[in-house]
This record gives C-alpha cells, sequence and structure tokens, in this order.
C-alpha cells in the first residue's frame, strides 16, 4: 500500500509493521497513528489509535477488504486532522 499524496505533501509515509497487519502513519520519521484492520459483521473495519496515548479516532465504517477498511481509515485520519 502507498501513502496517499495528502499524506506525503506533508512529509509522511506509511510503514507497515511486524505484525504484517498494522499500518503505521509517520510524520517526520515517527509513528504518530497506527491502523489496524478489524472484522466488522463479516466486513472489515479499521481501529485507528494515537501511538503516543492510545486514544481511538475512527469512525466505525465497514469495508469489503482489509485493504479497503486500511484506505477507509486513512480517509478517516485525514478528515480527523482537518487535511
Amino acid at each position: 500500500m502507498t501513502a496517499p499524496d495528502w499524506l506525503t505533501r506533508r512529509r509522511g509515509a506509511l510503514k507497515l509493521g511486524s505484525d504484517g497487519e498494522t499500518w503505521y502513519v509517520l510524520l517526520d520519521g515517527q509513528p504518530q497513528y497506527a491502523l489496524i484492520p478489524v472484522p466488522v459483521a463479516g466486513k472489515f473495519g479499521c481501529f485507528i489509535k494515537q501511538t503516543n496515548n492510545g486514544q481511538r479516532i475512527d469512525d466505525g465504517g465497514r469495508h469489503a477488504t482489509a485493504a479497503d477498511a486500511v484506505r477507509g481509515g486513512l480517509d478517516d485520519l485525514r478528515k480527523t486532522l482537518g487535511w
């Protein structure tokens, strides 16, 4: 998965975690957010949390695949950040 333009324009990046499921949003090279696809009623949602305090910031959307859930989570994060 590649980082969306709104993230790379702010010197951000995506990095897959060692568990093979968690995606980290890096800002200035530091992991700031974790996006974790989770099963929800036969589909997938995306659990989003800030890595420094564990605060949850997702909206509970449902997607057909885990990859779609992460992309949806990235969009939710963009909206939350006002970017």
